[in-house]
């Protein structure tokens, strides 16, 4: 068995790629499994509505590739809120929120990666984070029923920017199917932000990370930073993650229309498993 395993973001590879050549992608540059995306996109919500002979499509795609699809991250909650004050907006938050369990399910993935946005394009208030709460809890014995993990990704606002403040969720609801799965290059800008240790805040989260993400960025810059350009200590992230007990870790990064896509890929892939491999 191996001692770890490293996801591929999907959104690397450029999108003119069908799923199963990203799984091929993938595989190429040496990956273990492929996170998809369902994003607040029409093309990538429309996932949500694929028929018993797509999904099963899918599930040989993964089967033939030797790539499983095994986490998810659902940005799809940036437009449609579970928080918002618009209750048709909330009513569509959680029928996505359901779908995405009912494929998740389908296709195997274990654990769906949260975005921890109360609202993202209204003001937040405390109406909006008592919505939050509410759907959440509903959320969670959703994801429970089918025994699918949901993880808090940090994100790059203020309302959930660390382990700490998701952790105050995760207390909140206390349930085993919902957890931490932080993002080091947004939890490294809000160390910087607040003036914190981002070792000591990642330690917040003991016991409740599923997984990380591993993204490169700078002061006040939260993606499309190459890897080993920016401030991100990977090495001390992975050994603290490591430490925690996480095993699951997944490159975080973008496809621009660059020409050497592949190559910041396999270079993602090789700079961090040399990290991991020091922790074995």
């Amino acid at each position: 068995m191996k001692a770890y395993s490293i996801g591929l973001y999907e959104k690397a590879i450029p999108n003119n790629k069908s799923l199963r050549k990203k799984l091929l992608c993938a595989k190429e540059c040496g990956y273990d499994f492929l996170e998809i995306s369902i994003d607040e996109t029409d093309e990538k919500l429309s996932r949500l509505d694929w028929t018993l002979v797509q999904r099963r499509a899918l599930i040989d795609d993964m089967f033939e590739t030797g790539i499983p699809i095994r986490s998810m991250c659902l940005s799809g909650h940036r437009k449609y809120p579970i928080g918002s004050n618009d209750p048709n907006i909330r009513l569509r938050s959680m029928e996505i929120m359901e779908k995405a369990i009912d494929l998740a399910d389908d296709l195997g993935i274990r654990i769906i990666q949260l975005a921890g946005y109360d609202v993202y394009y209204e003001d937040g208030t405390e109406a909006t984070r008592a919505y939050f709460a509410e759907n959440l809890k509903t959320a969670t014995t959703m994801a429970a029923n089918k025994g699918i993990l949901l993880g808090f990704e940090t994100m790059e606002t203020a309302f959930m920017d660390t382990v700490g403040k998701s952790m105050d969720y995760v207390s909140m609801i206390d349930s085993p199917y919902l957890g931490v799965y932080p993002d080091g290059g947004n939890l490294t800008n809000a160390a910087k932000l607040y003036s914190i240790n981002v070792l000591d805040d990642i330690e917040l989260g003991r016991g409740h990370i599923f997984a990380m993400h591993l993204k490169e960025t700078k002061v006040g810059l939260y993606r499309d930073v190459p890897y080993m350009t920016g401030h991100v200590d990977f090495e001390a992230i992975i050994r603290k993650a490591w430490e925690l007990g996480v095993r699951r870790y997944v490159t975080e990064m973008w496809d621009n229309g660059q020409a050497d896509w592949k190559s910041h890929i396999k270079f993602a892939n090789k700079s961090i498993r040399e990290i991991l491999n020091r922790q074995i």
